[in-house]
């Protein structure tokens, strides 16, 4: 009875061991992850094994989808015909392992020379120079490096390529451009505020009046009311040139010879002066018009001057009878007048809100006339500029009641470009540095504008007026523009500042002209 109780007890003993066996190898295979799970419905990579008819790896074999490395990619496809459609084609699946996971060759890892390098930083022995320079040569023989160069663990082999149409969201966020409102324009620095600021008390408040003029020997010639002063730039001294002997007479215009040694001045009562600047000096007074002279122009010894009868006189000033043409164009006060840089054209603009180009000849009939009438504009016409790299091209700005500048082509007569300024124009100057051009208006900034050209873009606007601005005139160098305006000031702005290292090269120029003209006078 004993020993069958035993045996029992044995027998119940050994069930108990092997179900706890079985149980915790149960357990243990369910804990590895890399084992096929029981009753598991097959792998996606059986399924496609299975379905193209190729015999795919047992089970038994331990093999595991996670290990791209121990899969084989080329025989499996994956289909892409859609139902229905017995004519698509079917696209194979790439021959290599791609996505974006990147999982390293370990035989392209130099992991013994990793581990000497890491050995190496734990041995505190101490090299001689000589050692160190025989085991730089052996190293660069071996490995085709020098090991003190070498990094810790470095991968020698190529990266995967990405699969074709990937793109990486990172690389799109930061290697776009910026735009075009972030993005810095890369233009010149242009003060906006005024160099310098001189009084110019009683200064009349004239739009037909041109009353600045700045000469090539750097005076600024200003008349206010019945004076004329000369402002030395680079001494800063200040000349009272003449005063009119008539209390009620006032001059009403003034102009520079080329050569910056002769002064033209037009009064209201319809005389033009000559004055000597280095002495001083009036050489003549010239009588011809029968109203006030508002407009002077020089074209070598050739002064033009405009009046308010709306003719145009020619003075050679070189001999006694000075009145040698007289040009009838318009029926009002001529408020604009300038020749050509090359002496070509003379433009003048009116009143009468004309604009004529008169040739430097006279006609088959004797008489002068003009080539071109431009009747575009629909207000009096006192800014009138020529562009000193295109002979052929004026800018013209029209009064309160035009509010336009307008580029012309004078030999073709047409409209180059046209642009709304919102205010009178008053004034309009070239400058001799830049592709651009300044304009000065009146109500109601009273600002100075530069214009792009021919993009005709506003650049910038100079503000500081308080009331309209009168006329502009632009320093011998071209960097600063003199303004006048019935605010009784005059502001130098130096808009127009040349980089250093093109002045120096348009000195170095001009000076190798000169040296040139000079040798040919010789």
């Amino acid at each position: 009875m004993l020993r069958r109780r035993r045996a029992m007890w044995a027998s119940t003993v050994e069930r108990w061991a092997m179900a706890q066996f079985v149980f915790e190898a149960d357990l243990h295979g369910l804990l590895k992850l890399d084992t096929p799970i029981p009753n598991a419905p097959p792998a996606r990579w059986q399924r496609k094994a299975k379905d193209s008819g190729v015999p795919g790896p047992s089970p038994a074999a331990g093999l595991s989808p996670m290990k791209p490395a121990n899969r084989s990619h080329s025989s499996s496809k994956t289909p892409s015909r859609t139902p229905g459609k017995p004519g698509s084609k079917i696209q194979s699946t790439p021959t290599k392992a791609g996505g974006d996971r990147y999982i390293p060759n370990r035989s392209t890892m130099q992991m013994e020379m990793a581990n000497f390098l890491l050995t190496k930083e734990n041995d505190p022995a101490e090299e001689s120079p000589t050692k160190k320079e025989q085991q730089k040569a052996w190293a660069v023989n071996l490995n085709g490096f020098d090991i003190e160069e070498a990094k810790i663990l470095r991968l020698s082999g190529k990266p995967q390529n990405a699969p074709e149409g990937y793109q990486n969201n990172l690389k799109v966020l930061y290697s776009q451009k910026t735009t075009p409102g972030s993005s810095r324009k890369n233009g010149r620095y242009i003060p906006s505020m005024p160099d310098r600021i001189l009084d110019a008390p009683e200064i009349r408040n004239d739009y037909y009046l041109n009353l600045i003029d700045w000469s090539s020997q750097n005076f600024l010639a200003v008349a206010l009311d019945n004076s004329v002063y000369l402002w030395n730039h680079t001494s800063g001294e200040i000349i009272q040139l003449l005063q009119m002997e008539h209390p009620d007479d006032y001059v009403s215009s003034v102009s520079w010879i080329k050569e910056g040694n002769y002064l033209a001045v037009g009064t209201s009562n319809a005389e033009v002066q000559l004055w000597d600047i280095q002495h001083q000096k009036r050489l003549r007074n010239m009588i011809s018009h029968s109203s006030r002279v508002g407009s002077l122009s020089w074209n070598s010894y050739i002064l033009s001057s405009g009046a308010r009868a709306g003719h145009i006189h020619h003075h050679d000033v070189r001999v006694a009878e000075h009145h040698v043409a007289t040009l009838a164009g318009h029926t009002q006060e001529v408020c604009g007048l300038k020749w050509s840089l090359d002496g070509r054209y003379l433009a003048s603009g009116g009143n009468d809100n004309l604009v004529n180009i008169w040739p430097c000849t006279q006609g088959d009939s004797g008489d002068f006339a003009p080539v071109q009438t431009f009747t575009q504009h629909q207000g009096a016409v006192k800014a009138v500029a020529w562009c000193p790299w295109q002979s052929n091209v004026l800018a013209t700005g029209g009064g309160t009641s035009d509010r336009h500048i307008r580029i012309w082509n004078v030999c073709s007569g047409t409209c180059l470009s046209a642009v709304d300024a919102h205010s009178q124009v008053c004034s309009i100057l070239w400058s001799t540095n830049y592709k651009e051009f300044i304009s000065g208006h009146g109500f109601a900034q009273n600002q100075l504008v530069i214009w792009k050209y021919p993009t005709m873009a506003k650049v910038t606007e100079l503000r500081g007026h308080t009331a309209r601005v009168l006329n502009l005139t632009m320093s011998p160098d071209g960097a600063t523009v003199a303004s006048a305006a019935a605010d009784e000031t005059l502001r130098l702005w130096r808009c127009f500042e040349m980089d250093p290292i093109k002045k120096k090269e348009k000195e170095k120029a001009n000076s190798a002209k000169s040296s040139i003209i000079h040798q040919g006078i010789r």
